[in-house]
């Protein structure tokens, strides 16, 4: 018995002696072997994987956008536990029909949370085939809330707002590409994309005003310090350049070095959210075409002024006289009167005529004032049957530029006076009618009558 035990022992020692000599045979062949650890390895994707076929494939922005969202890996690991179907926006839709800002901020490495999820807003963890179009609603792999509505409508395969261009466009084992005509974007990331943008308008620092030069000495004033926040020292009136122009005066624009408003942009946006809204194509035209207020509009916006815009409709627009359009500088001065030098809001405007009865706004139109009155649960300007009511409210609002939309246009209160009865109405005043009585009256009680006789 205890041989047998000595045998097994110097066996068992034996056996590890010689497995120590090729594990060190094999480190000095091989240095840089290892031995293998029961360790998990990554999902494995095949070359008939539908991630490879949509690298591959004819959609190569969102094949790129794929890469540069660092999504490979967390779209392996959903492949590898279940099908999936990707709705793939067509290049055009992401390379000229995608809105140029609305991609740069996409681009922007900050933001590479809110690419990931537009990306993952186009995938749904389930296969979906043509000829299984299930009309219901599905989430995706976008991680939040939001899902997508699958329909068919009038023959016609949809998903949510895009229609389906090419169905079945790939399919492999483990997914199906459908090509669709447009981008979806979930409401988080448009919203992620406002945030930025408002951010980085009002973040800025505010600018400083245009120099003053002292008429005396003819030197360059000191200018007093501003608190943080506060409005520009100078009004409005006085950031005009003389003349019919309403470019400011000579400052530092939004491309200096001290990263001012960028009035341009806000200028531009409210135009294009009055093209959208309808009903103010002609203000539009007047705007960028007909003048150049747009521009100097966005000028006084970059040197931090904030403005309320008027403005009248299509219809309104439409009942202009060609005499009042046909006189030199008729636009630019019809649309200073429908620019006021404040920030209001429909709400704003109705508290206050609320409570003070009639407002008088300036203009920049000087001096001219536009007189707001309460009328039928709203907001009139002007007087008589020349004014016009607040129609459509807050159609823009975002801080610095207010458009509220009107139905008339308006005019000042003197120019819609007639002017040819001020005539007669200076042939018709009292004091020639009173001394013809008096002269009567001296010639039939004499001179002696009345002193004023003589």
């Amino acid at each position: 018995m205890d041989f047998q035990i000595y045998g097994v022992s110097n066996l068992f020692i034996f056996t590890v002696i010689l497995l120590f000599s090729i594990a060190t045979a094999t480190l000095q062949e091989n240095p840089t072997a290892t031995f293998a650890k029961p360790t998990t390895s990554a999902p494995q994707i095949n070359s008939n994987s539908i991630l490879v076929a949509l690298l591959d494939s004819h959609y190569t922005e969102l094949s790129e956008l794929v890469e540069k969202a660092l999504l490979l890996q967390t779209l392996e690991e959903a492949v590898s536990k279940h099908n999936i179907t990707i709705f793939a926006p067509k290049n055009e839709a992401l390379e000229r029909d995608l809105d140029p800002e609305f991609k740069r901020f996409l681009l922007e490495p900050g933001n590479l949370r809110s690419l990931q999820n537009l990306l993952l807003f186009h995938m749904i963890p389930t296969r979906i085939v043509s000829n299984q179009w299930p009309a219901r609603v599905h989430a995706t792999l976008y991680p939040g809330d939001e899902n997508v509505n699958v329909v068919e409508k009038n023959g016609e395969k949809m998903v949510s707002s895009a229609m389906i261009i090419k169905q079945d466009d790939i399919i492999k084992p483990d997914g199906v590409i459908h090509g669709i005509e447009r981008v979806l974007i979930p409401k988080s990331v448009q919203q992620d994309f406002n945030t930025r943008r408002s951010l980085r308008s009002i973040s800025a620092v505010l600018p400083e005003g245009a120099p003053e030069v002292d008429p005396r000495t003819h030197r360059l004033k000191k200018p007093a310090p501003v608190p943080a926040g506060a409005p520009p020292v100078l009004p409005v009136y006085d950031a005009l350049a003389p003349g019919p122009s309403l470019a400011p005066a000579p400052a530092p624009g939004p491309g200096g070095p001290h990263h001012h408003f960028d009035g341009e942009s806000q200028v531009k946006d409210f135009i294009q959210t009055l093209l959208h809204y309808g009903g103010y194509n002609e203000l539009a035209d007047i705007l960028v075409n007909l003048t150049s207020l747009a521009t100097e509009m966005g000028k006084l916006v970059s040197e931090g002024y904030v403005l309320t815009v008027l403005a009248p409709n299509d219809e309104a627009m439409a009942k202009l006289t060609t005499d009042q359009l046909s006189e030199p500088g008729a636009p630019e001065q019809i649309m200073y009167y429908h620019i006021i030098p404040e920030y209001q809001t429909e709400e704003s405007m109705y508290n206050a005529v609320r409570r003070f009865g009639k407002v008088k706004y300036d203009t920049l139109r000087l001096p001219h004032k536009v007189v707001a009155e309460e009328a039928d649960g709203s907001v009139k300007f002007g007087a008589g049957e020349e004014g016009a009511y607040l129609f459509d409210p807050d159609i823009y609002t975002d801080g610095r530029i207010s458009v509220q939309g009107v139905d008339g246009v308006l005019f000042p209160i003197e120019e819609i006076k007639v002017t040819p009865v001020a005539a007669p109405v200076a042939k018709l005043v009292a004091k020639p009618r009173r001394g013809k009585l008096m002269e009567v009256v001296c010639g039939t009680l004499g001179s002696f009558a009345f002193a004023s006789c003589h």
